[in-house]
């Protein structure tokens, strides 16, 4: 359903004097989210009203139910599409940020379409699945919970994203190596060592003294090596 299609639908579903209708659409098409209590205060419902006019919606796809009292406007889905999503992701666990496969196939480190939005978080492993997308949550400790950018979405809102360090970094310190480690680093996951320089090294070196972690420090060898025989 196209957009404009949309919009004649508010004015379908919204009855309200003229500046209330206009102040809350242009709040309702603004915003990459809505929770029920600001659906509640914009419908101008409450209880078992607001279940149902907020059911109505979902019907009729002017909402899209995110997770459990999290929505989005299909209208501002359709505008936004791709990057609403990578905000969202921040938005439905937090805390967290987009890293791992998604950001390493976006970096083009790895090959193939992601259709998964992974990320970090510091709380336990998590799951959502909506008419938007995947997204999924890994664990990593306190201390491993940086090396990520904030980049703008829109005014106001930004995307909490791993830097190509880093989530080559999370990836690898989260995924068990069953062979061994400089087959499976150098061939076996087809990681494109080419757009992975020696800066993104030395910052992935930094985050595999924080770690402490001996199989790290066996991963960063074997990356080494990658650029000794270039």
């Amino acid at each position: 359903m196209t957009v404009d299609k949309f919009k004649t639908l508010f004015h379908n579903y919204y009855q309200m004097s003229r500046n209330s209708e206009t102040k809350n659409k242009e709040i309702l098409e603004n915003k990459p989210y809505l929770t029920k209590k600001e659906l509640s205060l914009l419908l101008e419902k409450k209880g078992k009203n607001l279940d149902k006019k907020i059911t109505q919606l979902l019907k009729k796809e002017y909402l899209i139910s995110l997770k459990k009292g999290i929505y989005t406007t299909r209208i501002y889905f359709l505008v936004n599409k791709k990057r609403l999503a990578e905000y969202l992701a921040n938005v439905l666990y937090y805390p967290s940020y987009l890293s791992l496969e998604y950001v390493l196939q976006k970096q083009g480190l790895i090959p193939g379409a992601v259709y998964v939005y992974s990320s970090v978080t510091s709380k336990l492993p998590r799951a959502f699945q909506n008419k938007i997308s995947t997204f999924s949550y890994r664990h990593i400790k306190e201390s491993l919970f940086i090396g990520y950018d904030e980049v703008d979405f829109k005014e106001n809102y930004k995307i909490k994203i791993a830097t190509k360090a880093k989530a080559l970094f999370d990836f690898l310190y989260l995924k068990p190596l069953k062979q061994g480690i400089s087959q499976e680093i150098l061939y076996d996951l087809r990681i494109n060592w080419d757009v992975f320089n020696k800066k993104d090294y030395q910052e992935f070196l930094k985050y595999v003294k924080i770690s402490q972690s001996k199989k790290m420090l066996k991963i960063s060898q074997a990356i080494k090596g990658v650029y000794d025989s270039k």
